[in-house]
C-alpha cells in the first residue's frame, strides 16, 4: 500500500536527549512538588486523614493497575518506532504508526472505562476497603483520556521533542490540585464521610487528563507543520502489519510494567487483608494503618520524578544511535545516563532515610515513630526503584525489552511472599509494605544489571558510576544529619521543640547538604568537564564552577 511520502525539514535547534531529559526532569519536578503540595492539605486530620488518606492510596492503585495496563507500553514503545522510522528516512512509516496506535488505544482506552466504572465495588472488595468504590468510579474517563495522551506524547518523545509531554503533565497536576482541593473541601464542609471527600479529592485527575487531550493535538499539528510532502510515495506495510510492530514492542514493556502494577496492587490488598483476618483489626483501623503508609508514599515517591525522564528520552536517542550503527554513541549515552541517576538518586536516597522524621513533621505534623520507619526504609528503597527505572529503560532501547519479563516477576513474587508472611505478624504489621518494597527492587535493579552486563556488548561501566556518587553522599550525609542536631539543639532553649523549629533546622540541613555535596562531586572529580559536555550549555556552567 502506497502513502505520500514526507521529509522532515532541517532543524538545527532539534533536543538532543539530555535537554529532552532536562526538559522532563524540570516539568518533572513541578508535578511532584504540585502532587505533594495538593496532598498536604488532603492528607491531614481535619480533611482525609488517615482513613480518607487509606482510600485515596487505594484508590489510586487500582486506577494506576488498569491505566498501566492500558497505556504502559505505548508510548515508548511509539517514541522508539517513530525515532527508528526518523533515522532511516522513512517517514510515511512514521506517520503509519500513529494512525495505526491512535485508533487501536481510543478502543483500547473505552474498554479499560467501562470495566473500571461497572467493576468499581468488585475492585473496592478485593483490596479489602469497601469505602474506595467511588473514587474508583470517579477515575474511570481518566484511564481513557489516558489512553489518548501517551500516543500523543509517544509520537513527541519519538521525535525527541518532550515539551508536548512536559507542558501536558504540568496542566495535569494544576487541575488535578486546583479542582481536587477545592471539591474536597467543599465536601468537608458539606459534611460528608472521608470516603467521599476522597472520591472528591480525586476528580482533579480527571479533569486535568481530559485538559490535556487538546492541548497535545495541537502540539502534534505544530510539529507535523515541520515536515513537508513530497511527490514521491513510499511503500509502507499494512494497517495490520504496521499494528502488529507496534504490539511486538509495546506488549512486552506493557506486560513488564504492569507486573509492578499488579505487584503494587496484589500487595496493597495481602496488606488490608492481612491485618483484618490475621492481627484482627476492622476495616476502619486497616484503613487508618494504611493511610499512614499513603503518608510517607507520597514523599518516597518525589524523587524518581528525576530518574522518570532521563529512561523516558534515553530510549529513542539509544535507538537512533543503534539505527545509525553508532555503538560508541548509544554506548556514551547509556554511561551518562547511568552516572547521572546516581548523583540524583543516592543523595535523594540518604537525606530521606536521616531526616525521615523531620520531614514527617515539617509536612505533615506526624511526630509518629512508625510513620518515619516506614519512610526511612522506602528512603532506602528509592534508590533501588531509580536503578530499576535506568536499567530497564537500557535493557528496552536496545531491543532486550523481553528481560523484564524475567526479572520483574521474580521482584514480585518476592515482595507478595514477604508482605502476605510479615503483615500478619505482629511485630511487623503495616512496616511489611514498605521492607518488601525495598528487597523487591534490590533484586529487580540486580538482575537487571546482570542482564545488562551479559547481553549488551558496549553497555555501561558500573562500577566506574557508583563509588565516588556513594562517597560523596556519605559525607553530604554526614553533614546534614550534624547540621540538623545542632540546630535544633542550640535553637529548643530559644524556640522551643515545635514544629517550626524543626522546619527551619530541616530547611538549613537540607541547603547546607546539598552545597556541600556539590562542592564534593566537584572537587573528588566525581563529576568532569566531559560530562558537563554532555548537558546543554554544560561547558559553560563547568567552566563557571572549575570542574575539570
Amino acid at each position: 500500500m502506497h502513502e505520500e511520502m514526507y521529509h522532515q525539514i532541517p532543524d538545527q535547534k532539534k533536543p538532543n536527549y539530555l535537554k529532552g531529559a532536562a526538559i522532563l526532569a524540570a516539568a518533572g519536578i513541578f508535578v511532584k512538588i504540585i502532587g505533594a503540595v495538593y496532598k498536604l492539605p488532603l492528607f491531614q486530620d481535619g480533611v482525609l486523614g488517615d482513613e480518607g488518606t487509606g482510600d485515596f492510596q487505594v484508590t489510586y492503585s487500582v486506577f494506576t493497575l488498569i491505566l498501566t495496563i492500558s497505556t504502559a507500553g505505548i508510548p515508548a514503545a511509539l517514541s522508539r518506532l517513530v525515532s527508528s522510522s526518523n533515522a532511516e528516512g522513512n517517514f510515511a512509516l512514521k506517520k503509519r504508526f500513529f494512525s495505526v496506535a491512535l485508533q487501536a488505544f481510543l478502543v483500547i482506552g473505552i474498554a479499560a472505562m467501562l470495566i473500571m466504572f461497572f467493576l468499581a465495588d468488585g475492585f473496592a472488595g478485593l483490596m479489602g476497603n469497601s469505602m474506595a468504590a467511588p473514587g474508583i468510579r470517579v477515575l474511570a474517563p481518566a484511564v481513557f483520556f489516558a489512553c489518548v495522551i501517551s500516543v500523543y506524547r509517544g509520537y513527541a518523545q519519538g521525535h525527541e521533542n518532550m515539551i508536548p509531554t512536559a507542558v501536558s503533565q504540568i496542566i495535569e497536576v494544576l487541575s488535578k490540585a486546583v479542582f481536587g482541593i477545592a471539591l474536597a473541601l467543599w465536601l468537608v464542609h458539606m459534611g460528608y464521610e472521608s470516603h467521599i471527600v476522597s472520591a472528591g479529592a480525586i476528580v482533579g485527575v480527571t479533569i486535568g487528563l481530559g485538559l490535556c487531550v487538546p492541548v497535545l493535538v495541537w502540539f502534534k499539528k505544530k510539529l507535523d507543520r515541520g515536515l513537508t510532502r513530497s511527490n514521491d510515495p513510499a511503500e509502507v506495510p499494512n494497517r495490520a502489519h504496521v499494528l502488529g510492530q507496534i504490539l511486538k514492542v509495546s506488549i512486552p514493556m506493557t506486560l513488564s510494567a504492569s507486573f509492578m502494577a499488579v505487584m503494587v496492587v496484589i500487595d496493597n490488598s495481602i496488606v488490608l487483608n492481612r491485618l483484618q483476618s490475621a492481627l484482627g483489626f476492622s476495616e476502619v483501623q486497616a484503613r487508618a494503618h494504611f493511610g499512614i503508609y499513603s503518608r510517607a508514599l507520597t514523599i518516597y515517591n518525589l524523587p524518581p520524578s528525576l530518574v522518570v525522564p532521563v529512561s523516558i528520552s534515553i530510549i529513542p536517542a539509544i535507538a537512533a544511535a543503534l539505527a545509525k550503527k553508532q555503538s560508541s554513541e548509544a554506548s556514551v549515552i547509556m554511561q551518562s545516563s547511568v552516572k547521572l541517576v546516581n548523583l540524583l538518586a543516592m543523595p535523594a536516597s540518604a537525606g530521606i532515610m536521616i531526616l525521615a522524621a523531620p520531614i514527617l513533621i515539617a509536612l505533615y505534623n506526624d511526630s509518629r515513630q512508625l510513620t518515619a520507619d516506614i519512610l526511612t526504609i522506602l528512603g532506602a528503597a528509592m534508590l533501588f526503584v531509580c536503578l530499576q527505572f535506568i536499567t530497564t529503560a537500557i535493557l528496552q532501547a536496545n531491543g532486550h525489552e523481553r528481560v523484564a519479563l524475567i526479572t520483574f516477576p521474580i521482584g514480585a513474587v518476592i515482595r507478595i511472599a514477604l508482605s502476605f508472611y510479615l503483615a500478619g505478624n505482629p511485630d511487623f504489621g503495616i512496616m511489611a509494605t514498605p521492607i518488601s518494597t525495598l528487597v523487591c527492587f534490590t533484586v529487580i535493579a540486580a538482575l537487571n544489571i546482570v542482564f545488562i552486563k551479559a547481553k549488551i556488548k558496549d553497555g555501561p561501566k558500573f562500577s566506574g558510576v557508583f563509588i565516588k556518587p556513594l562517597l560523596c553522599t556519605a559525607g553530604m550525609a554526614a553533614v546534614a544529619f550534624s547540621v540538623y542536631r545542632l540546630f535544633f539543639w542550640l535553637g529548643s532553649d530559644l524556640l522551643g521543640t515545635g514544629r517550626s523549629l524543626v522546619i527551619l533546622c530541616l530547611g538549613l540541613a537540607i541547603a547546607i547538604g546539598v552545597a556541600v555535596y556539590g562542592v564534593l562531586i566537584i572537587v573528588t572529580r566525581t563529576i568532569t568537564m566531559e560530562d558537563m559536555k554532555l548537558i546543554p550549555k554544560g561547558e559553560k556552567l563547568g567552566k563557571m564552577l572549575r570542574v575539570r
